[in-house]
């Protein structure tokens, strides 16, 4: 029995019964690939269902405001992904009448849409032969063939690629290539794969050479940036306070904070400092929230973050009611403190 087969077998008896297999449709399949990307399965399935709620086609996900594709998107992290989502949704119905591109080829040119959701999207929506390349499949692959070339190195990619296209099973390729990921995601996970019952162990040449634990092989990550973050929460007279659309490009692109002093803030220099952020604030009185930073890791960098309570006896001009805070799209950072309020 081939490779493939072996897969589609365990696949069949094995698969998980998750919201978007149960279609074909691409926008749907969309949806899931781009929530998913960077996101454990058990966190991303409420996300798309409250995305299949809100918007149940591309019309009303191109419908949408900004702000609202972001309050839902709102602790899933990759903000990018959220604004290329709607961007993308747009120019869908827009410039191609609603009509999702049913090749790879075009499905490509998508913006936030690469190689791997190219594939997934022709694949299970159109039946393309086109094989799918994520994390769980380059695991599957290393191992079972023995592949030690780092799979984030532009030899990798394209050798793992290759391979996958190679060993792809032609005849079923929608539920070949979701029981190859679903196999890297269960049976051959990242740590403590369940090779006593994996219908590969025969010829898997990781498990023969003893190799499970150190494949696959991948270059070491970006050097972590520590950054200072120390968020000003003005309280004004009348209770409100005040928050900041974040501009340009970065983290959090669009999404609303409190105002941001990045630097290293005590109790000697918090005068000089805040004045430069709020010049127009005549602030009274000063406490810090939290002692402690608040470590917030993302992938390429870590966030100490602090929180001031700034006071003052004037109101502020759009001041906001703590209440209404809830309202904006606001990294996760910020909700867990508001949370607390």
């Amino acid at each position: 029995m081939t490779f493939s087969q072996k897969i589609l077998d365990w696949y069949t008896l094995n698969k998980r019964s998750l919201p978007w297999r149960n279609t074909v449709n691409p926008y749907k399949i969309w949806l899931s690939e781009i929530m998913l990307q960077q996101t454990r399965v058990a966190q991303g399935t409420s996300y798309y269902l409250s995305f299949e709620k809100h918007f149940p086609t591309i019309f009303d996900l191109a419908n949408a405001s900004e702000e609202k594709v972001l309050k839902l998107w709102q602790g899933l992290g990759y903000y990018s992904r959220a604004r290329n989502l709607h961007f993308t949704a747009k120019h869908i119905v827009n410039n191609l009448n609603g009509e999702f591109p049913n090749t790879y080829k075009e499905l490509v040119k998508l913006k936030g849409v690469g190689d791997y959701t190219a594939s997934a999207i022709a694949s299970i929506s159109f039946n393309e032969q086109q094989a799918v390349v994520d994390g769980n499949v380059y695991r599957v692959l290393a191992r079972y063939y023995g592949v030690d070339l780092p799979i984030n190195s532009t030899e990798g990619v394209k050798y793992f690629k290759k391979l996958a296209t190679e060993v792809m099973h032609t005849s079923n390729i929608r539920d070949y290539n979701q029981g190859i990921m679903e196999f890297g995601a269960l049976q051959c996970s990242p740590k403590k794969p369940n090779c006593n019952t994996c219908p590969l162990s025969s010829s898997c040449v990781a498990l023969e050479k003893n190799l499970v634990s150190t494949l696959p092989i991948k270059l070491k990550k970006t050097k972590i940036k520590k950054r200072n973050f120390n968020y000003l929460v003005v309280v004004d007279a009348v209770g409100n306070t005040m928050l900041q659309q974040r501009k340009g490009k970065g983290i959090w692109q669009n999404l609303y904070e409190f105002p941001l002093l990045e630097d290293e803030v005590n109790e000697t220099n918090i005068k000089e400092l805040y004045a430069k952020v709020l010049p127009k604030v005549e602030v009274e009185s000063f406490t810090l929230y939290n002692k402690d930073a608040i470590v917030h890791k993302l992938s390429h960098q870590h966030l100490y973050t602090h929180f001031w309570i700034l006071h003052t006896n004037a109101i502020l001009e759009d001041g906001i009611a703590f209440s209404e805070l809830k309202k904006y799209p606001v990294p996760v950072l910020i909700a867990d403190y508001i949370k607390t309020l």
